[in-house]
């Protein structure tokens, strides 16, 4: 079932996954493909497009440094700040995100995410890491006024033994319904998308701090 007008949903996947391959990708790839798949049975075609944040990584220190971002970093950042959905997967380290990830996020314009739905995963060799998705990342994107999908999904080393596999194996079959749920439910934001983001910041400073203390 394809969607009847020409208006095509845009999904951008920003992975920061540093092998090749790696098993960040790969849960970005399946996120993305099981995303487009469920927007297609709502009626709603879309396209997928993935940052590797690893190909943009000393551009992202220079922009940090400096405060501007440019070439195919301005780019990235520009397709983030227009998609009607973002799919966010990073490795783990340290108990946290990955410092990359979170460089990439750090340069984002001001209100690029405000209301943007927003499907996060990670990795990680072991799945102890599992709460990184809730007592870090959420409340990253929670800051960024983003609209988090109730269902992240977290994939660590044991869970890629026999991805796909049918029968009793616990493992492949709690990845896979993880995905197909968070899928479903970036599916519905998708769907529903009327194309009125507000990215006005509530807290927005209108004056300089100087302005504001001759004012006072």
């Amino acid at each position: 079932m394809t969607n009847g007008s020409n208006d095509v949903r845009r999904i951008v996947v920003i992975q920061a996954g540093t092998g090749q391959p790696s098993s960040t990708r790969l849960l970005a790839d399946r996120l993305a493909g099981a995303t487009r798949d469920a927007a297609l049975e709502r009626g709603v075609d879309s396209t997928v497009e993935v940052i590797d944040l690893r190909d943009h990584a000393q551009a992202l220190a220079g922009a940090v440094l400096t405060g501007f971002a440019t070439g195919a970093l301005r780019e990235a950042l520009d397709s983030v700040a227009s998609a009607d959905a973002v799919i966010a997967v990073t490795p783990i380290y340290q108990a946290s995100y990955s410092g990359l990830f979170k460089s990439f996020i750090d340069v984002l314009d001001e209100g690029a995410l405000r209301g943007t739905p927003v499907l996060m995963g990670a990795t990680a060799g072991t799945a102890r890491h599992s709460l990184v998705l809730e007592h870090a990342m959420r409340p990253l994107f929670a800051y960024l006024k983003a609209v988090t999908v109730p269902t992240a999904v977290f994939a660590a080393s044991e869970d890629w033994g026999a991805i796909g596999g049918t029968g009793d194996s616990g493992a492949s079959s709690g990845l896979d319904r993880r995905i197909t749920v968070a899928a479903s439910e970036l599916a519905d934001l998708v769907a529903g998308r009327a194309g009125t983001r507000n990215r006005t910041d509530d807290f927005t400073v209108p004056a300089g701090f100087e302005e504001l203390l001759r004012g006072a």
